[in-house]
Protein backbone atom coordinates (compact mmCIF):
# COMPACT_ATOMS: atom_id res chain seq x y z
CA UNK A 1 0.00 0.00 0.00
CA UNK A 2 1.13 3.48 -0.76
CA UNK A 3 1.91 6.09 1.77
CA UNK A 4 -0.58 8.00 0.54
CA UNK A 5 -3.19 5.43 1.15
CA UNK A 6 -1.85 4.43 4.45
CA UNK A 7 -5.34 4.62 6.53
CA UNK A 8 -7.20 2.93 3.14
CA UNK A 9 -10.34 0.69 4.97
CA UNK A 10 -9.83 2.17 8.52
CA UNK A 11 -12.78 3.96 10.32
CA UNK A 12 -11.04 6.45 12.28
CA UNK A 13 -13.42 8.46 14.94
CA UNK A 14 -13.03 12.20 15.17
CA UNK A 15 -14.46 14.04 18.32
CA UNK A 16 -13.53 17.41 17.74
CA UNK A 17 -16.33 20.29 17.68
CA UNK A 18 -17.87 20.42 14.17
CA UNK A 19 -16.84 23.52 13.11
CA UNK A 20 -13.18 22.42 14.00
CA UNK A 21 -13.29 18.88 12.17
CA UNK A 22 -12.55 19.70 8.63
CA UNK A 23 -8.36 19.89 9.04
CA UNK A 24 -8.44 16.67 10.84
CA UNK A 25 -10.79 15.15 8.93
CA UNK A 26 -9.35 15.93 5.53
CA UNK A 27 -5.82 14.84 6.52
CA UNK A 28 -7.82 11.39 7.28
CA UNK A 29 -9.72 11.78 3.97
CA UNK A 30 -6.57 12.22 2.27
CA UNK A 31 -4.59 9.02 3.33
CA UNK A 32 -8.23 6.92 2.60
CA UNK A 33 -9.68 6.61 5.57
CA UNK A 34 -13.35 6.44 6.39
CA UNK A 35 -14.05 9.16 9.23
CA UNK A 36 -16.94 9.19 11.70
CA UNK A 37 -17.50 12.65 13.16
CA UNK A 38 -18.68 12.72 16.50
CA UNK A 39 -18.83 16.29 17.54
CA UNK A 40 -18.51 15.24 21.36
CA UNK A 41 -18.34 19.58 22.24
CA UNK A 42 -19.16 22.94 20.79
CA UNK A 43 -17.96 26.24 21.39
CA UNK A 44 -20.38 28.93 21.57
CA UNK A 45 -19.57 32.55 21.63
CA UNK A 46 -19.73 33.99 25.54
CA UNK A 47 -18.48 37.61 25.92
CA UNK A 48 -19.58 40.12 28.66
CA UNK A 49 -20.46 43.35 27.35
CA UNK A 50 -19.03 44.83 30.21
CA UNK A 51 -15.59 42.92 29.84
CA UNK A 52 -15.60 43.46 26.19
CA UNK A 53 -16.12 47.32 26.61
CA UNK A 54 -13.30 47.69 29.06
CA UNK A 55 -10.76 45.11 26.78
CA UNK A 56 -11.70 47.49 23.81
CA UNK A 57 -11.13 50.95 25.59
CA UNK A 58 -8.15 49.49 26.68
CA UNK A 59 -6.95 47.44 23.46
CA UNK A 60 -3.99 50.25 22.67
CA UNK A 61 -2.39 49.96 26.14
CA UNK A 62 -1.31 46.76 26.19
CA UNK A 63 1.76 45.42 24.44
CA UNK A 64 1.01 42.09 23.86
CA UNK A 65 -2.12 40.03 22.98
CA UNK A 66 -2.34 36.19 23.17
CA UNK A 67 -4.63 33.47 21.74
CA UNK A 68 -4.20 30.28 22.87
CA UNK A 69 -6.92 28.86 20.23
CA UNK A 70 -7.97 29.66 16.41
CA UNK A 71 -11.32 29.93 18.45
CA UNK A 72 -10.49 32.86 20.40
CA UNK A 73 -9.17 34.69 17.00
CA UNK A 74 -12.38 34.04 15.39
CA UNK A 75 -15.11 35.18 18.29
CA UNK A 76 -12.49 38.25 18.88
CA UNK A 77 -12.11 39.15 15.71
CA UNK A 78 -15.80 39.25 14.99
CA UNK A 79 -16.40 41.86 18.14
CA UNK A 80 -13.23 43.76 16.88
CA UNK A 81 -14.37 44.31 13.57
CA UNK A 82 -18.07 45.11 14.67
CA UNK A 83 -16.39 47.96 16.95
CA UNK A 84 -13.09 49.04 14.47
CA UNK A 85 -13.67 49.14 10.95
CA UNK A 86 -9.84 49.35 10.36
CA UNK A 87 -6.82 46.85 11.42
CA UNK A 88 -4.87 49.68 12.87
CA UNK A 89 -7.33 50.46 16.10
CA UNK A 90 -4.57 47.34 17.28
CA UNK A 91 -1.75 50.08 17.43
CA UNK A 92 1.61 48.45 17.98
CA UNK A 93 0.17 45.35 19.75
CA UNK A 94 2.52 42.43 19.43
CA UNK A 95 0.70 39.00 18.85
CA UNK A 96 1.70 35.28 20.15
CA UNK A 97 -0.44 32.27 20.16
CA UNK A 98 -0.33 28.24 20.61
CA UNK A 99 -0.66 26.20 17.68
CA UNK A 100 -0.30 26.14 14.10
CA UNK A 101 -4.04 26.50 13.64
CA UNK A 102 -4.45 29.38 15.81
CA UNK A 103 -1.56 31.10 13.76
CA UNK A 104 -3.13 30.28 10.90
CA UNK A 105 -6.37 32.01 11.86
CA UNK A 106 -4.30 35.08 12.76
CA UNK A 107 -2.44 35.09 9.30
CA UNK A 108 -5.61 35.03 7.79
CA UNK A 109 -6.49 38.58 9.43
CA UNK A 110 -2.63 39.90 7.63
CA UNK A 111 -1.64 40.17 11.14
CA UNK A 112 2.31 39.37 12.11
CA UNK A 113 2.81 36.87 14.65
CA UNK A 114 5.99 37.33 16.95
CA UNK A 115 6.35 34.63 19.12
CA UNK A 116 4.76 30.71 18.79
CA UNK A 117 7.01 28.02 20.35
CA UNK A 118 7.70 24.59 18.50
CA UNK A 119 5.71 23.08 20.63
CA UNK A 120 2.12 23.86 21.16
CA UNK A 121 1.13 23.99 24.85
CA UNK A 122 0.60 27.29 27.62
CA UNK A 123 4.29 26.63 28.91
CA UNK A 124 5.98 26.68 25.87
CA UNK A 125 4.68 29.75 24.93
CA UNK A 126 5.20 31.37 28.56
CA UNK A 127 8.53 30.11 28.16
CA UNK A 128 9.32 32.24 24.80
CA UNK A 129 7.38 35.48 25.68
CA UNK A 130 9.58 35.31 28.92
CA UNK A 131 12.65 34.83 26.74
CA UNK A 132 12.11 37.57 24.35
CA UNK A 133 12.89 39.91 27.47
CA UNK A 134 10.14 42.13 27.16
CA UNK A 135 7.72 41.08 29.96
CA UNK A 136 8.66 43.24 33.22
CA UNK A 137 5.66 45.37 33.93
CA UNK A 138 4.33 45.06 30.90
CA UNK A 139 0.40 44.31 29.85
CA UNK A 140 -0.74 41.56 27.88
CA UNK A 141 -3.88 40.58 27.19
CA UNK A 142 -4.81 36.81 27.35
CA UNK A 143 -8.11 35.93 25.10
CA UNK A 144 -9.51 32.43 26.22
CA UNK A 145 -12.07 30.09 26.91
CA UNK A 146 -14.22 28.90 29.83
CA UNK A 147 -11.61 26.03 30.27
CA UNK A 148 -8.37 27.45 29.94
CA UNK A 149 -5.85 26.46 31.93
CA UNK A 150 -4.29 28.97 34.60
CA UNK A 151 -0.85 27.89 33.68
CA UNK A 152 0.30 30.47 31.23
CA UNK A 153 -1.30 33.62 33.07
CA UNK A 154 0.63 32.10 36.46
CA UNK A 155 3.75 31.71 34.22
CA UNK A 156 3.48 35.51 32.61
CA UNK A 157 2.46 37.52 36.01
CA UNK A 158 5.79 35.38 37.55
CA UNK A 159 7.37 37.01 35.02
CA UNK A 160 6.49 40.59 36.00
CA UNK A 161 3.64 40.74 33.46
CA UNK A 162 0.41 42.43 33.63
CA UNK A 163 -2.42 40.14 32.68
CA UNK A 164 -5.92 40.28 32.03
CA UNK A 165 -7.72 37.30 30.61
CA UNK A 166 -10.81 38.22 28.29
CA UNK A 167 -13.22 35.19 27.79
CA UNK A 168 -15.12 35.23 24.02
CA UNK A 169 -15.94 31.48 24.36
CA UNK A 170 -17.33 28.69 26.30
CA UNK A 171 -17.22 25.36 25.42
CA UNK A 172 -20.36 22.66 25.39
CA UNK A 173 -21.06 19.16 25.48
CA UNK A 174 -23.07 18.08 22.46
CA UNK A 175 -25.49 15.24 23.50
CA UNK A 176 -24.92 12.38 20.64
CA UNK A 177 -27.83 10.35 21.46
CA UNK A 178 -29.94 11.01 18.21
CA UNK A 179 -26.81 11.61 15.80
CA UNK A 180 -26.82 9.18 12.94
CA UNK A 181 -22.98 9.31 13.36
CA UNK A 182 -23.25 7.93 16.78
CA UNK A 183 -25.48 5.01 15.56
CA UNK A 184 -23.24 3.86 13.30
CA UNK A 185 -20.41 3.98 15.87
CA UNK A 186 -22.04 2.01 18.57
CA UNK A 187 -23.35 -0.75 15.47
CA UNK A 188 -19.71 -1.03 14.10
CA UNK A 189 -16.98 0.69 15.97
CA UNK A 190 -13.99 2.38 14.29
CA UNK A 191 -10.02 1.43 14.00
CA UNK A 192 -9.28 4.48 15.90
CA UNK A 193 -11.48 7.46 18.04
CA UNK A 194 -8.99 10.18 18.23
CA UNK A 195 -9.02 12.92 21.17
CA UNK A 196 -7.49 16.67 20.51
CA UNK A 197 -9.02 18.50 23.75
CA UNK A 198 -9.68 17.15 27.70
CA UNK A 199 -13.30 18.67 27.13
CA UNK A 200 -13.43 15.98 24.21
CA UNK A 201 -12.68 13.44 26.45
CA UNK A 202 -14.92 14.51 29.16
CA UNK A 203 -17.87 14.80 27.10
CA UNK A 204 -17.04 11.26 25.93
CA UNK A 205 -16.78 9.56 29.14
CA UNK A 206 -20.12 11.32 30.50
CA UNK A 207 -21.94 9.92 27.42
CA UNK A 208 -20.70 7.10 27.87
CA UNK A 209 -24.23 5.30 27.76
CA UNK A 210 -24.47 7.32 24.43
CA UNK A 211 -21.52 5.35 23.03
CA UNK A 212 -21.70 2.03 24.27
CA UNK A 213 -20.30 -0.46 21.15
CA UNK A 214 -22.94 -3.21 19.98
CA UNK A 215 -21.53 -6.89 20.79
CA UNK A 216 -20.42 -6.99 17.04
CA UNK A 217 -18.64 -3.69 17.03
CA UNK A 218 -14.96 -3.25 16.70
CA UNK A 219 -13.36 -1.45 19.52
CA UNK A 220 -11.25 1.65 18.44
CA UNK A 221 -7.06 2.45 20.00
CA UNK A 222 -7.71 5.51 21.84
CA UNK A 223 -5.05 8.45 20.46
CA UNK A 224 -4.16 11.64 21.74
CA UNK A 225 -2.86 14.93 20.81
CA UNK A 226 -0.79 15.36 23.98
CA UNK A 227 0.53 15.67 27.53
CA UNK A 228 -3.16 18.00 28.74
CA UNK A 229 -5.36 15.14 26.90
CA UNK A 230 -3.65 12.06 27.76
CA UNK A 231 -3.40 13.20 31.61
CA UNK A 232 -7.69 13.44 31.48
CA UNK A 233 -7.32 9.94 29.63
CA UNK A 234 -5.55 8.72 32.05
CA UNK A 235 -7.64 10.39 35.02
CA UNK A 236 -10.90 9.65 33.19
CA UNK A 237 -9.95 5.54 32.92
CA UNK A 238 -9.86 5.67 29.09
CA UNK A 239 -6.54 3.37 27.52
CA UNK A 240 -4.75 5.18 25.34
CA UNK A 241 -2.83 3.51 22.36
CA UNK A 242 -0.94 6.21 21.15
CA UNK A 243 -0.07 9.88 21.73
CA UNK A 244 1.42 12.27 18.77
CA UNK A 245 4.46 13.22 19.28
CA UNK A 246 4.00 16.97 19.59
CA UNK A 247 0.77 18.48 20.21
CA UNK A 248 -0.46 19.10 16.54
CA UNK A 249 -3.12 17.48 14.25
CA UNK A 250 -0.18 16.40 11.67
CA UNK A 251 1.79 14.52 14.49
CA UNK A 252 -1.83 12.90 15.94
CA UNK A 253 -2.23 11.33 12.37
CA UNK A 254 0.89 10.48 12.06
CA UNK A 255 0.83 8.80 15.75
CA UNK A 256 -2.48 6.83 14.71
CA UNK A 257 -0.68 5.80 10.89
CA UNK A 258 2.37 4.71 12.65
CA UNK A 259 -0.25 2.72 15.11
CA UNK A 260 -2.15 0.97 12.68
CA UNK A 261 0.73 0.11 9.97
Amino acid sequence: MTASLALSGRRIAVTRAREQTSELSGQLLALGAEVIELPLIRMVKDISKEALADVMLELGGYDWIVFTSANGVRFFSEEFFRLFDDIRAFGLLRFACIGDATAKAIAELHLKIECQPAVATAEALADDLIATGSLDSSKILVVTGNLNRDTLVTKLEGARAIVDCFQVYKTEKVDLTAEPAAADFRTRGADAILFASSSAVQSFVDQAASLQLGPDAKRPLAGSIGPQTSETMKQAGVPIDFVAKTPSLGCLVEALVRKLA
